[in-house]
């Protein structure tokens, strides 16, 4: 049987995987990150780029690069409830570097990462290969097999292959699920080009909406109760269209461009999480440790910080030769605390506001006071923005470069 030796055997080409790839290829260690797709070209992922993971792109001089690629820029973040604006996150008063969120499809994210690990001699990526199993030895994780047969045998596995992870499944880890009261459609409506721009979320009668303004479209989000998405389907795209239309009346007026079911892509929002996140030869970070909510965009920027955290615990040691079993829990507790505090607020945020917006439909003719007092307090918006923008111990890159 075919047989390749790595040191670090990376699966899942994702924000994660692409970033834990750099930073370990950088520190020397014998890096393979395994992308069971031919491509990066898949839409309705993960594409806001908050204000901690450019920091993390600065650390390593490459945010002059990542920023070249095609991508708008978010400074607020906008509810607009009854009809009524009311900004809740105010990136641009951030003390960092690129005060903003920059709002990039995936594809030039993960394209712009890759480039960059290129340049070390001990990276490598593979496109189309796609993991089956574990292979196992003594009840320790020894590499991975692929749908081709062939086996990659690694001193440690990363498996970074998001929230439906083959490797979760293969390994037998305890997961905790906690729960979400909603489902998501995603579809792309055209828009004009405005100076500003108009990222908003839209509460009205039985609607929840968000709007994110890529510059000359729309990425939308409707929510709606867990497990609706036949129900919905079942009105007809005419129907679908009218509710739209009836919540966001900025898409109205071509709104005709949904011409079918095929132009919506469906998100079954999960929120769960690992109890243990690694075993011997094996450690899992990203989705594949815990599902986020799609609920401010931060899952991309948990998975980077994963990545970081990890690299910087295990990079020197594994370049030195050492042995990282030791090490794995390291990683665990350093993330799982921002993990449970986002989670929770995620959570929280769903059960009481969320839930019985979309299951109670009921007038809403003006915003609720908690939600006014945002207009009057630049720290509130502050706040929300560093929370969501730089996130729970946010990560500073401390692996070597060999």
């Amino acid at each position: 049987m075919d047989v390749l030796k790595t040191d670090l055997c990376i699966v899942g080409g994702g924000p994660a995987g692409m970033m834990a790839g750099l930073l370990f290829a950088r520190a020397g260690v014998r890096t393979l990150v395994l992308e069971k797709h031919a491509d990066f070209l898949r839409d309705f992922r993960g594409d806001t780029v908050h204000p901690s993971t450019l920091e993390i792109f600065g650390e390593l001089g490459l945010v002059d690069e990542l920023l070249s690629r095609p991508h708008a820029r978010a400074e607020t973040f906008t509810a607009i409830v009854a009809g009524e604006e009311i900004p809740f996150a105010d990136f641009g008063a951030l003390d960092v570097s690129c005060p903003f969120v920059a709002l990039m499809p995936q594809w030039d994210f993960l394209d712009c990462t890759a480039d960059a690990a290129r340049e070390y001699p001990s990276f490598s990526l593979r496109m189309e290969a796609e993991v089956t199993d574990l292979a196992e030895e003594q009840g320790r994780v020894t590499g991975v097999r692929l749908a081709d047969g062939q086996t990659i045998r690694a001193r440690l596995v990363l498996a970074a292959d998001g929230r439906h992870s083959v490797i979760r499944d293969q390994a037998g880890l305890p997961l905790e699920d906690l729960g979400a009261p909603m489902d998501v459609f995603w579809f792309r409506i055209s828009k004009p080009k405005t100076k500003e721009n108009r990222t908003s979320f839209l509460v009205g009668a039985g609607q929840v909406m968000a709007l994110i303004d890529r510059g000359d479209y729309w990425q939308s989000a409707y929510v709606f109760p867990k497990g609706g998405a036949e129900r919905i389907k079942a009105k007809g795209i005419e129907a679908f269209r009218s509710a739209v239309a009836a919540g966001a009346p900025m898409l109205a007026g071509r709104i005709h461009e949904l011409r079918s079911w095929e132009d919506v892509k469906l998100l079954a929002v999960s929120l769960n999480r690992l109890k243990q996140w690694h075993r011997p030869g094996l450690l899992l970070i990203g989705d594949a440790a815990h599902a986020m909510s799609p609920m401010g965009g931060v899952g991309i920027n948990l998975a980077i910080q994963d990545a970081v955290a990890a690299a910087n615990i295990l990079a020197d040691p594994m370049a030195a030769g050492e042995d990282p079993d030791l090490l794995l829990e390291q990683v665990q507790e350093r993330r799982m605390m921002p993990t449970r505090v986002i989670q929770t607020i995620q959570r929280v945020a769903q059960e009481r506001v969320i839930g019985p917006l979309l299951e109670e439909p009921r007038l809403i003719e003006r915003p609720p006071r908690l939600l006014q007092l945002f207009k009057r307090s630049s720290w509130l918006r502050r706040r929300v923005a560093t929370l969501v923008g730089i996130g729970i111990r946010p990560e500073s890159v401390r692996s070597p470069e060999a």
